[in-house]
């Protein structure tokens, strides 16, 4: 019997479910510079609003991480997705500072569970030598979409304002919300998935959820697998990697269109287009990198270097944002800031390594942690960003920016070691700069 290819339309819905995801997180971006001019916001307050939406979503990252291993994808995403996206529409209707950060924490807070449920779909859906495509494919949804949303978002606000952006943004993620509800389903509920293809799945590592099927025990939340995650030191390596690649992500989400706009003094509909051209590298740097890591695994690659080569390159490469220093022709600055944008997309196949390090049984709340510490970026680096940037030079932030880049490859090459399953029991080991 030929196996079915069900999982790849699971994994179309988890694509849409990123470009959602990431337009609603970024549309404040395309608005910032008439939002502030309306509301007169300083840098400093424009940057606490940027943070504004990290500040909930990092706090509900665990409990998001705890609610993933109890309540079905389908159910889940489904709530969340129509919840905050009803959050965004309200965004349109914000009158100052106060409600338009109250608003944004509301979204963070319903966008808290989204990834660590993208992880257990692509773990329960893909065997391991698909995964990092998988993966790649489902994260490449952050940059394409925002690549063709960019100069659309733009124009959008153009026509209606920066109120009617966020209530039409705010509909798309209500409406397809049903859709979610509507086609997805876990593997061993899917009607049309057939035993080849599930076969091929689970002899391939694929982490078939079972005991919802009720052959199985249920599983509880226990505090000690959260001091567990918290105590190896491979898990402290990929969660300051994440760290790294989401510091050079949340500039882009954020500050660039305003960077564009007010610091380098492009027309706002042009700097819309412009803006498009970093969110296309780093797709193309997502893609590379999945692609390229799965097939050095198929060809024997060991996973140290097949796994952990594209991150260190990819964080390697972030850095080069400083160039953006030394130059003033707009097309320069693109150029940097697309081979910037292209390196964080290279390694933005971070997330694989929750579901090939981990314990198996601790693989949500590892995936809660790390994208709990990952997104603390979300926070730290828009402030860091709006006081680095008071003076009206953007130069420092720049350079901030960058040296977090350097961080987190850093913490791959000397933290995470050789790329090996964490049994339950494990000391942690000395340093081993494999790559």
């Amino acid at each position: 019997m030929k196996p079915t290819k069900i999982r790849h339309q699971m994994l179309f819905l988890i694509f849409v479910n990123v470009v959602i995801n990431y337009m609603d997180r970024s549309n404040l971006a395309v608005a910032a510079s008439d939002i502030g001019k309306e509301f007169k916001f300083s840098s400093v307050q424009m940057g606490l609003i940027f943070s504004a939406f990290s500040w909930t979503y990092l706090l509900f990252q665990i409990p998001g991480g705890i609610l993933v291993k109890h309540i079905s994808p389908r159910i889940l995403y489904a709530v969340s997705l129509i919840s905050w996206s009803f959050a965004t529409l309200i965004q349109g209707f914000a009158k100052g500072f106060a409600t338009l950060f109250g608003l944004r924490m509301i979204t963070g807070a319903f966008e808290a569970p989204a990834f660590p449920i993208n992880n257990r779909v692509v773990s329960a859906w893909f065997p391991e030598n698909e995964r990092a495509s998988a993966i790649g494919v489902y994260t490449s949804g952050q940059f394409l979409g925002l690549a063709f949303l960019m100069p659309i978002l733009s124009k959008i606000q153009a026509y209606v304002g920066w109120k009617g952006l966020f209530v039409v943004t705010g509909l798309i993620g209500v409406i397809w919300g049903f859709v979610w509800y509507f086609f997805y389903r876990d593997p061993m509920k899917h009607t049309k998935v057939n035993k080849a293809e599930l076969e091929v799945i689970e002899s391939g590592g694929g982490l078939l959820d079972r005991t919802r099927t009720g052959t199985g025990p249920k599983k509880t939340f226990r505090w000690s697998d959260l001091r567990e995650v918290l105590s190896y030191r491979k898990l402290w390596g990929i969660y300051i990697g994440q760290f790294a690649v989401n510091s050079t992500l949340w500039f882009f989400l954020t500050w660039f269109p305003k960077y564009l706009v007010d610091y380098r003094g492009m027309d706002f509909i042009q700097s819309g287009y412009w803006a498009s051209i970093p969110y296309l590298a780093a797709f193309l740097g997502v893609l590379c990198s999945g692609f390229l890591s799965d097939y050095l695994i198929r060809k024997g690659i060991s996973a140290a270097k097949a796994r952990k080569r594209p991150i260190i390159i990819g964080l390697l490469i972030s850095v080069l944002i400083l160039g953006a220093n030394y130059v003033n022709a707009p097309s320069l600055v693109i150029l940097f800031m697309s081979l910037s944008f292209f390196g964080v997309g290279f390694a933005s196949i971070t997330w694989i390594f929750v579901s090939t390090l981990a314990p198996k049984h601790l693989i949500d709340i590892t995936g809660g942690v790390f994208n709990f510490i990952g997104q603390s970026s979300g926070i730290i680096v828009p402030i860091a960003i709006g006081f680095l940037a008071s003076g009206g030079n953007f130069a420092p932030a720049l350079i901030f920016v960058a040296s977090l880049g350097l961080l987190g490859a850093c913490s791959y090459l000397f933290l995470v070691g050789n790329v090996e399953r964490i049994k339950s029991n494990d000391i942690a080991e000395l340093p081993n700069s494999e790559i």
